[in-house]
């Protein structure tokens, strides 16, 4: 299968184009390369024969286009997104152009490119979002596939319309789609402006680990490999227009996170004091949600898939990739943006 792989240099992305080539499709990565970007994350696939790289933005639509017309996909994944909640409160405008603006491009080139192609019954565009398109849960439930939405950001308004995009394309036009809404990934290659990474490298660097408001925000986590994994299993094997949730079934609070991560370094790399002494309560984002927690029942159930990696594990390896890939990610601190506090709009 020749898989089209959207913001494939990104964190998420890169991760699924690195296990779809060691499971023998071949892939073609379009990316912008915008900020959060990085061809590192590739390195170890960047000289297989299965793997090409085009340089396309998705608001680009006859770039589009023309990526469809040479390559000639078998399926598309669309992973391409601005995803930094901060960087959408002080500027929506990039999320609504790329988020759904370029998601409507990519539809419609799909669209038009399978319909060209006389419908093949094994095409798909599979289309992956995130569990804050439900907006904030409350001490209790978690998230299923029949959770209204209820987006609080501009980041998650813009990609709950793009997941309704994707399904009215299915039910209108007949386009064979597939929805996912992940919980918070962790892992290698995150990009140094989310939680796990500002954490480890504010710690290593003696600089205030920020937390925001009181830290008691409680995640779901879910280690970006074991979501790589889901998102082919549920390509290969999901009915067509199904939704499926994936979680980690890890649910933590930020400021218990933050403590695992700090007990982790303090273990691995000890310094005179526990790093949790550089611990700093912040001013809290703005319409910051209480709390996200993703129950995996249906995939779980529908196609036998399960998450592998335990938080314990996944922080003590990410923890260890950080300490051992300075040379990744000590060029990315200086790119826009990353060190600075985002997200208070005045």
């Amino acid at each position: 299968m020749k898989l089209l792989v959207t913001g494939g240099a990104g964190f998420i992305g890169s991760a699924v184009v690195r296990l779809a080539i060691t499971k023998g499709y071949q892939v073609v990565n379009v990316d912008a390369l915008t900020y959060a970007a990085c061809l590192e994350n590739l390195a170890p696939v960047r000289d297989h024969q299965n793997y090409v790289f085009e340089k396309t933005d998705i608001r680009d639509f006859e770039s589009l286009c023309q990526v469809f017309k040479t390559h000639k996909p078998d399926a598309v994944m669309h992973l391409a997104a601005e995803t930094h909640v901060d960087r959408s409160i002080d500027g929506p405008d990039a999320f609504i152009k790329t988020n759904i603006n370029g998601t409507y491009n990519l539809l419609e080139v799909s669209r038009q490119y399978w319909r060209d192609c006389g419908k093949p019954d094994g095409f798909r565009f599979h289309h992956i979002s995130t569990d804050e398109v439900y907006g904030s849960l409350d001490e209790t439930g978690r998230f299923t596939e029949e959770t209204g939405y209820a987006p609080n950001s501009p980041y998650a308004a813009s990609k709950a319309a793009s997941d309704h995009l994707v399904r009215a394309w299915g039910k209108t036009y007949g386009l064979p789609v597939l929805i996912t809404n992940c919980s918070n990934n962790y892992g290698p290659y995150q990009f140094p402006e989310k939680l796990i990474p500002v954490v480890v490298l504010n710690a290593l660097a003696g600089k205030p680990i920020p937390v925001y408001g009181d830290g008691k925000n409680r995640r779901d986590w879910l280690h970006v490999d074991d979501h790589a994994d889901a998102l082919l299993h549920v390509l290969k094997n999901a009915d067509i227009g199904e939704t499926y949730n994936i979680g980690g079934e890890a649910e933590v609070s930020n400021i218990d996170l933050v403590h695992m991560i700090c007990h982790t370094l303090d273990r691995r790399c000890p310094s005179p004091r526990s790093y949790a002494e550089q611990i700093q309560f912040v001013a809290d984002r703005p319409g910051h949600d209480l709390r996200y927690s993703i129950d995996p029942t249906k995939i779980m159930h529908d196609l036998g898939w399960q998450t592998k990696t335990t938080l314990s594990e996944g922080i003590a390896q990410t923890v260890e990739w950080y300490l051992n890939n300075e040379a990744w990610w000590r060029p990315l601190l200086e790119r826009s943006g990353v060190g600075e506090r985002l997200g208070l709009f005045k």
